[in-house]
């Protein structure tokens, strides 16, 4: 082979290698284009924060650091006056409660008619007042391992269940009755104020809120 034959054959093939480059850079940009989109289509592009940073970021901003003790002990007694301030707002609505007032009462116990049911109830001596030392009496006779024990006071448990159930609905239709005649243009459902009067002679006498208003043995009116 001449040396100018060489020469050219050099040259074609020169010149087809950066045509054959070229014909391959796009399938590259493409790949390159497909891989940057699966990036973009599979995840966030981001670590997913803890649930401690989410919480705190929706909290807001924390308050720095005192700097000087005298800062921190500024701090440190508004907080605690913050708590004293809440535990007097507590106990002022626990007295007030059990005086009886009605801004700060249940819906249940909200009311004149209500109040007249409490204080039938509270001048009455009922057997159901024992309803709690029964129970207690009945858990002893259960752990008691003496058979005579416990059939003699699942009797006894069993009698007074019997009594205060009737002594409940005698109750009940008493304090509806009465109810019912104080307050002729009011809506007194049977059911509601008989099972209010149940559930307020069932607890022991001191543990009642509101507060009886009235001795037993009273005659209220």
């Amino acid at each position: 082979m001449s040396y100018s034959v060489l020469v050219n054959f050099l040259r074609r093939g020169s010149a087809s290698a950066p045509e054959q480059s070229s014909e391959d850079a796009p399938a590259e940009e493409v790949r390159e284009t497909v891989v940057v989109g699966e990036h973009k289509t599979g995840g966030k592009g981001r670590p997913t924060p803890s649930r401690r940073d989410a919480q705190g970021k929706r909290r807001g901003p924390v308050a720095p650091a005192p700097k000087t003790q005298r800062e921190a002990m500024k701090r440190a007694k508004a907080l605690r006056g913050t708590k004293e301030d809440r535990r007097k707002a507590a106990d002022d609505r626990r007295r007030r409660m059990a005086a009886g007032d009605d801004a700060v009462l249940l819906p249940r116990d909200r009311g004149p008619a209500r109040a007249y049911a409490r204080d039938l109830v509270d001048a009455r001596r009922n057997l159901m007042g024992l309803f709690m030392p029964l129970a207690i009496l009945i858990f002893i006779t259960v752990i008691v391992p003496v058979p005579q024990v416990q059939t003699f006071g699942s009797l006894i448990c069993l009698v007074m269940l019997v009594m205060m159930a009737l002594e409940g609905l005698l109750l009940g239709r008493y304090v509806v009755t009465r109810v019912r005649a104080r307050f002729p243009d009011q809506q007194v459902g049977a059911l509601s104020y008989g099972w209010y009067a149940f559930t307020r002679a069932t607890q022991i006498r001191r543990l009642r809120v509101p507060k009886p208003r009235v001795a037993r043995g009273t005659q209220v009116a």
